[in-house]
């Protein structure tokens, strides 16, 4: 099979094309024929120095997929070979990622493709889609009458979680840059906040009448120190990042500060379906490439430049 290969880590002109031998699926696991690979950051930062992430080389990276299933392995009764499916592989230690024709994975990480989406929107959705979900939804249990607060609400997470929030009945108020305004706002937030503005805190305690957000989600890192003050007392906030800053506030105002790291399961993947299936929330892609033009989308994502999700088509 094809497939975008590193055998070293650093910049974007590390992706080989090379003809690999495809992978079998053993037990518990299937065989998926990649249509549609989608990219995300943590690729980048894999790609540069992945000796973190426990990556072998040479290895394939890429963790959104959309495809087909093409084989079986024992023991997995719950797909046939045909299904369309989608789902985030594992990232440690994991060398069989997206950016071939071909991949395999445990059966307990994949999900039906939602019927009315396109596998490239599909392939938008598992990796920045299932953490905005397991935060707003899970972690944060975001209600009806509620106002929560999206810091980095134009990224691939925050993008995704002020639509989550929106679904749930929640008023929103999403920080992103002055030039992401209009963006956020088309996804459904009620009030932009530029995060470079000296009075962002007044801004949102203001918009509170001075009691705070009922739960704040720092999707782009050091924001939760920020967020213990515009947060109400008895309130929630979830971050996707460790912490830092002063964090008294936490404990004088009795909030409760959930640390969200995404692990792969088919259950969270079924659980976001209908929200799609039901136009509640849509997919923002940015471009989308052939995968032999790999190294320009990661070079975009190194930029840290573009607005919605970076697609690699696999399949022509």
């Amino acid at each position: 099979m094809l497939a975008m290969v590193i055998t070293r880590f650093g910049d974007p002109d590390v992706f080989e094309l090379q003809d690999i031998e495809r992978p079998a699926p053993g037990p518990g696991e299937v065989l998926v024929r990649v249509v549609v690979s989608g990219t995300n950051p943590v690729d980048a930062k894999i790609r540069q120095a992945g000796t973190w992430a426990q990556i072998p080389l040479p290895a394939v990276l890429g963790y959104d997929v959309s495809g087909v299933i093409e084989g079986l392995g024992p023991g997995v009764a719950e797909f046939q070979v045909g299904d369309e499916v989608f789902y985030t592989p594992e990232i440690f230690g994991n060398r069989h990622g997206s950016y071939a024709e071909y991949t395999i994975a445990p059966g307990s990480i994949v999900a039906p493709k939602p019927a009315n989406l396109s596998h490239v929107e599909a392939a938008g959705i598992p990796l920045a889609g299932g953490t905005a979900w397991e935060a707003i939804v899970r972690r944060l249990n975001v209600r009806p009458g509620e106002t929560v607060l999206i810091h980095g609400g134009a990224g691939g997470v925050g993008s995704f979680a002020i639509q989550f929030a929106k679904a749930a009945g929640a008023r929103v108020i999403a920080t992103a840059s002055e030039v992401n305004h209009s963006a956020v706002q088309e996804l459904g937030a009620d009030m932009a906040v530029d995060y470079r503005d000296a009075d962002v805190a007044e801004r949102i305690l203001g918009a509170t009448g001075g009691d705070g957000v009922d739960a704040s989600f720092d999707t782009a890192g050091g924001n939760v120190s920020l967020s213990t003050l515009v947060t109400r007392p008895f309130g929630r906030i979830a971050a996707i990042l460790p912490p830092d800053g002063d964090l008294s506030a936490l404990y004088t105002r009795n909030q409760t500060l959930f640390g969200t790291f995404l692990t792969r399961e088919s259950a969270r993947l079924r659980e976001m379906t209908p929200v799609f299936e039901r136009g509640q929330a849509k997919v923002v892609i940015d471009t989308v490439l052939p995968l032999a033009e790999v190294g320009k989308a990661h070079a975009r994502l190194d930029s840290g430049h573009g607005r919605g999700k970076i697609i690699l088509q696999v399949e022509q």
